[in-house]
């Protein structure tokens, strides 16, 4: 394994914008970028060794990324974070290894960013992204309607369901297409998650999109297999993750 870590993805512009790159010794030709959760207040890209050793095995290359937080970020700060770092992914992976994927993902308040970048067009754009570069996304127990911190910081009630630019679900079906998506959640998930994804997965089919969705229901609570391991040592989530990127590759073989 080669590890580089606290690379400051904005050129030291913002010291809160560091990730590690985990790669395989040899070639990779995939990367998976993963955002933290922590409700956008918490959290730290430091993954478990069965994680990234997992993924590794598997020859798939994790880049790890911290982005800014409250109480210091204001929506959308950390939105622009996420896109930053996809942005030095895609210009600097090459000189890591000859890789030709780019998934992006991220769970609960990582999950949030991970679908802002995938359905509000306008973060890639202003970080000089092409989102056609994104071979898939993993959507881990996000939030698809205003994130309760987002509406905690409008001094709203943080339990109230808002839709709008904040959100997933607004932008949802405003693209004409979409790589393929993974939408995980827990079934016994923080409350009204679950529903929340699910109304996204039916918007999303109402626009022709169900082809590129898929979903995958996991027992437990919120995120208890993020950083589970199984009666084996294996991580739970890189198995998951694992299997949905080798199958989006077959596909596209």
């Amino acid at each position: 394994m080669r590890a580089y870590k606290e690379i400051n993805y904005t050129g030291g512009e913002r010291s809160a914008c560091v990730l590690d790159l985990f790669a395989p010794e040899g070639d990779f030709d995939t990367v998976f970028v993963y955002f933290h959760g922590g409700g956008l207040e918490a959290g730290s890209k430091d993954c478990p060794p069965y994680l990234v050793r997992d993924l590794l095995t598997n020859g798939v290359a994790l880049v790890s990324a911290d982005y800014r937080m409250y109480p210091d970020a204001r929506w959308p700060d950390f939105i622009h974070d996420a896109a930053a770092a996809v942005k030095w992914v895609c210009d600097h992976i090459g000189e890591y290894g000859p890789c030709k994927n780019i998934f992006v993902g991220g769970s609960s308040a990582g999950g949030y960013l991970s679908m802002m970048l995938c359905f509000d067009p306008a973060y890639y754009a202003a970080a000089g992204v092409d989102a056609a570069r994104i071979t898939g996304y993993i959507h881990d127990a996000g939030q698809p309607t205003a994130h309760f911190n987002v509406l905690r910081e409008r001094g709203l009630d943080t339990r109230r369901v808002i839709v709008d630019e904040s959100c997933a679900l607004y932008h949802a079906g405003t693209q004409p297409q979409y790589p393929p998506m993974l939408f995980i959640v827990a079934d016994n998930d923080m409350q009204n998650r679950y529903e929340q994804t699910v109304l996204l997965l039916s918007t999303l089919k109402h626009f022709g999109h169900e082809e590129q969705c898929t979903l995958k229901l996991m027992h437990g609570t919120h995120c208890s297999y993020t950083y589970a391991a199984d009666a084996q040592g294996s991580s739970v989530f890189a198995g998951v993750v694992n299997g949905y990127i080798n199958g989006v590759l077959e596909k596209n073989k």
